[in-house]
């Protein structure tokens, strides 16, 4: 770690650039679509994790795990949208953030991308169970071993960035303060710092394949099994029946996984920040949008849940 010298004016606050440079129809526009879609986000994960509490038939593990994912989803865009929100259209003090505000939102944003991918793992362990072990189902996805895995989750989601965090507050950030995106990621603050980042980046590297590989090992293993024990069905239809409950999970999964392993599995700092944004916006944004569409159109009951909920007028005022 390289000591302050004389020349150097230390950082206690960065501005975050986001969308500057952009026309102010442009702006007003992205504006717009963006408060849409995390109003949209709020509402459908809302109002998933409400039919989930209120319908009884989806007391079950599969749905207990799904209300988690919308939490997590929401957690996602609230972090982070509001203060990109702000800066479309806010005054230039509406984009700066504190050094350790930074930090703090740093944390928790891959803390909870760390959780989800541990949630999804337990998801598609849940599904292994469901397909391959039918008959232990019951006994061994117990709600005592849910809460052991969404917890368990939740833990170690939050353990995860301990390191990376402890290893950035220790790096010295000199002159600009302008961090090239709507959020503290951890590439544009790299960027910036006037210490030696090779031990940081070699750090985040290691914990963020670490975490990757543990999960998408739990899940492809999981789905090897499931697809043996699918493909020894002799119908069809039964076929399809049994892998169409995890056609959802296969999709948030795909999106999920192929957005993280395209930002964080690698060793640079990242060379294209205009694509890192393009990409920021659609796991931050769009993917926490989906999920809940996803499970909602591929899912029979939980359509069925939904419908009920509107036609006995469950948000209706009382």
């Amino acid at each position: 770690m390289q000591p302050p010298t004389e020349n150097w004016t230390l950082v206690k606050e960065f501005v975050l650039v986001g969308f500057v440079g952009l026309r102010e129809e442009v702006r007003l526009t992205l504006f717009c679509l963006f408060l849409a879609m995390y109003l949209m986000t709020l509402a459908e994960n809302g109002a998933l994790v409400l039919v989930v509490a209120a319908e009884r038939r989806l007391h079950v593990p599969m749905y207990f795990f799904l209300v988690h994912l919308s939490c997590l989803d929401v957690g996602y865009t609230s972090l982070t949208v509001p203060k990109m929100l702000a800066g479309l259209v806010g005054p230039p003090s509406s984009r700066v953030i504190s050094h350790p505000a930074c930090l703090a939102q740093l944390y928790l944003f891959t803390a909870l991308g760390a959780t989800e991918c541990f949630l999804l793992a337990a998801m598609a362990y849940d599904r292994y169970m469901a397909i391959c072990v039918p008959l232990r189902y019951q006994a061994v996805m117990s709600w005592a071993t849910c809460l052991w895995l969404a917890g368990g989750s939740w833990v170690a989601g939050f353990l995860v960035p301990a390191l990376p965090i402890y290893l950035m507050s220790r790096l010295i950030f000199c002159s600009s303060n302008a961090i090239d995106h709507f959020f503290c990621d951890a590439s544009p603050l790299l960027a910036l710092s006037c210490s030696d980042i090779s031990i940081k980046q070699i750090g985040d590297f290691l914990v963020s394949l670490a975490v990757l590989l543990a999960s998408s090992l739990v899940i492809g293993a999981s789905y090897a099994h499931i697809i043996t024990a699918v493909m020894q069905i002799r119908s069809a239809a039964g076929r399809w029946r049994a892998f169409s409950t995890c056609t959802a999970h296969l999709a948030v999964v795909s999106t999920f996984y192929g957005t993280l392993f395209f930002m964080y599995a690698r060793t640079e700092v990242a060379s294209s920040i205009r694509l890192n944004k393009v990409v920021s916006v659609f796991y931050a944004l769009v993917t926490p949008m989906l999920n809940p569409l996803i499970y909602s159109l591929r899912n029979v009951e939980v359509k069925g849940a939904l419908h009920k909920a509107f036609s006995q007028g469950m948000w209706r005022p009382v």
